[in-house]
């Protein structure tokens, strides 16, 4: 079974001719290594022990982040969510920035 990003298909033991694995694992290898350097900043990167780059069998990169406790993926869940909601708030004050600066003066 396969999902529509190929992300459930299985890893790439075997490899078929034709088929880009070397390009899909690099891409992997550098955003596990992006994830990587941010769990060290935050001191968690000896809760992702697993996180390797790997490649499915249509060679689209995948990143692994291995077998985590519940607390660290609790953890991880919301540092995702107090980012999107620091984007968020970004977003809407550079709109209010936007539109002071484009009003016209009185």
């Amino acid at each position: 079974m396969t999902d529509r990003r190929g992300v459930v298909a299985r890893r790439a033991e075997d490899l078929s001719p034709g088929v880009s694995y070397v390009r899909g694992w690099n891409r992997a290898r550098r955003s596990a290594g992006t994830l990587a350097d941010q769990l060290v900043l935050l001191g968690l990167d000896t809760d992702f022990p697993g996180l390797v780059a790997d490649v499915n069998v249509f060679g689209d990169g995948l990143v692994q982040l291995g077998t985590v406790r519940p607390e660290a993926a609790e953890m991880l869940a919301k540092l995702i969510m107090v980012g999107l909601e620091a984007e968020r708030c970004g977003t809407a004050a550079e709109a209010s920035m936007t539109t002071r600066r484009e009003a016209p003066a009185a």
